[in-house]
């Protein structure tokens, strides 16, 4: 009888204490609060924290206690809907004098001049680049520092003429300098295009920190036309590959200090086909509006 006496004893004793770890535990959890990668902590002002008897009285008798934790980072990590705005423009290697003696330059009328170095120049200030990304991934390499980056887009260069240089395909492609001056002259070239860059970010945890990229990009021209508008003729568009290189080749890198990134890209290969003799390469820079 005693003997049982003492089990029972025992067993409400360990009940007893079981119920008090418990309910200790219980205080402290209620004390935490997390909402979304906050954490809220609610401790007396003499900095112990509170119990449940006195939570409603908080105001009075408790500070709160903020603290921000980073979430972790994703070893892939999706970055959709990506635009870039800049401006555009070519370096010009193109010897004329050859060039002319080829079939793709033609003078209509010889009041109009032959086409030459001036028949390219380009308003610098309305010669755009518009880039639209459909994504761009980023995927860890080492610790967050060291990733890749890629993704699929649409390049759109709009080359905008101070001259009055026309592309026409009829029915093998051309430019010639035409008799009427024109309001607007550019020549769009669209790119359906992948890029490819290393990417260093020396702030993993911190989104105002300092980051830059470089790497190499691949496109394909989709479209291409040379739009026009003058008062004698309105506006006009004629489409058409114009002898442009279909493939396009280029370097790229992007600089960024935390919400401000700024792109730049150079071709690799020429605007032109070899058979054209024009030897121009495009580059472009402006600012990115993407969350990384």
């Amino acid at each position: 009888m005693k003997r049982l006496a003492i089990v029972v004893a025992g067993i409400l004793l360990s009940g007893s204490l079981m119920a008090q770890t418990d309910s200790t535990t219980h205080s402290q959890e209620s004390d935490t609060v997390k909402v979304g990668n906050f954490i809220i902590i609610k401790k007396n002002k003499d900095g112990n924290s509170s119990s449940n008897s006195v939570w409603k009285d908080w105001d009075r008798n408790f500070d709160i206690k903020i603290e921000r934790r980073n979430r972790a980072n994703r070893n892939v990590s999706t970055n959709w809907w990506i635009m870039d705005l800049g401006f555009t423009n070519y370096r010009d290697q193109t010897n004329y004098t050859a060039a002319q003696a080829g079939g793709y330059f033609r003078t209509l009328r010889p009041a109009d001049g032959p086409v030459n170095e001036n028949s390219f120049k380009l308003n610098t200030g309305k010669s755009t680049n518009v880039n639209i990304w459909f994504f761009m991934q980023k995927v860890n390499v080492i610790k967050h520092v060291v990733n890749l980056k890629y993704g699929l887009g649409l390049e759109m260069y709009n080359f905008r003429f101070d001259s009055r240089l026309s592309y026409r395909k009829d029915p093998n492609p051309y430019v010639y300098n035409d008799s009427i001056s024109f309001s607007k002259n550019k020549l769009y070239a669209g790119y359906l295009t992948v890029p490819f860059m290393i990417n260093i970010n020396t702030s993993p945890n911190n989104r105002r920190g300092f980051s830059i990229s470089a790497g190499m990009s691949a496109g394909y021209l989709i479209s291409s036309r040379n739009k026009q508008k003058s008062s004698e003729r309105g506006k006009q568009k004629s489409p058409g590959d114009f002898n442009l290189e279909p493939f396009r080749v280029a370097a790229i890198g992007e600089v960024g200090l935390g919400p401000i990134r700024l792109y730049g890209s150079y071709s690799l290969n020429k605007l032109h086909k070899d058979i054209t003799r024009v030897e121009q390469f495009p580059y472009a820079f402006g600012i990115r509006f993407s969350r990384w």
